[in-house]
């Protein structure tokens, strides 16, 4: 082998992988199909090896094929990381950081730290993204993300965790079937109680605020969606467990949808941001959660 696989061609094989489709990894890199498909020829030339095999249907990497992926997705990681290094030195609060939100955090909590974070931070520029958190763990893990907006815990490899709030879940009754005074952790009817489907973090912080309260959930209902299982709700069909931070940003109004917080125990599910334990920029990660933080403890 004369020269080196580039930086290029590895970032090419490493979007194929993760897109399975020759079409939506060269959009992926910037470049036309032709490109990234010649681009990977000379990497297997160079290499002497076949690392894919073609189809007309399907995209399947050899074994060698995918132990060359393994590796190239950490030395692109790393070369990221040095470039990151070199910026935060020169300014840790300039420059972009790409950052992913869950769907049930993105839309109830990012009108309000935005203002926040243009105000405290001008010069750091967000790209957002939102997605589901195995999706968006990948994402991290890739390099893709610097840093997502979670619910803790979440199992994602080898990223540092740091927590910003508690968020507390309300219960969502029909109209008229509220109970009077509240209602207590022995008194929610695990028969009537909905949760959003499997593959939503939220879910399992709710199915985990079941069992701190002593009770289940139904397994034959389940929405894809908040707003799904609300119109569940308002049509009688069950209750629900919400969180704070979408009753405060007013997702039941209009739904006749009755709210109440729990008279004794309070379940929670924990705010906070993880990014890779590599990532050379966690000064500018931790004056980023500094801002997210303070408006959390706002808006509980």
């Amino acid at each position: 082998m004369s020269f080196p696989p580039t930086l290029k061609q590895l970032r090419y094989l490493v979007a194929l992988h993760r897109t399975n489709h020759f079409g939506k990894a060269a959009d992926a890199c910037h470049v036309t199909q032709s490109t990234l498909s010649a681009g990977l020829q000379e990497l297997e030339n160079l290499l002497g090896t076949q690392l894919v095999e073609r189809t007309k249907r399907s995209v399947m990497f050899t074994a060698l094929g995918e132990e060359i992926v393994r590796r190239a997705q950490s030395i692109l990681n790393d070369v990221d990381d040095l470039t990151d290094l070199a910026t935060s030195a020169k300014d840790p609060l300039k420059g972009i950081v790409r950052m992913g939100v869950i769907p049930t955090i993105a839309p109830f909590l990012l009108p309000k730290i935005m203002p926040a974070i243009s105000k405290k931070l001008p010069d750091l520029e967000l790209h957002l993204r939102e997605d589901k958190s195995a999706e968006l763990c990948e994402l991290v893990r890739t390099g893709e993300l610097d840093l997502v907006l979670y619910a803790l815990p979440y199992a994602c490899g080898d990223v540092v965790e740091l927590p910003l709030f508690h968020d507390p879940f309300l219960v969502a009754f029909p109209a008229g079937e509220a109970p009077k005074g509240g209602i207590k952790s022995t008194e929610l009817d695990e028969k009537r109680l909905m949760l959003l489907e499997e593959g939503h973090c939220l879910r399992d912080h709710a199915l985990e605020a079941c069992q701190l309260l002593g009770r289940g959930a139904r397994r034959e209902m389940a929405g894809t969606s908040l707003n799904t299982i609300l119109q569940m709700v308002a049509a009688g069909h069950g209750i629900t467990l919400l969180p704070g931070m979408a009753v405060e940003a007013g997702l039941t109004e209009g739904t006749g949808v009755e709210v109440l917080p729990f008279a004794d125990i309070v379940p929670t599910r924990t705010i906070g941001l993880i990014w890779r334990k590599t990532n050379p920029r966690a000064s500018t990660f931790e004056a980023l959660g500094k801002v997210i933080k303070e408006v959390g403890a706002e808006h509980p």
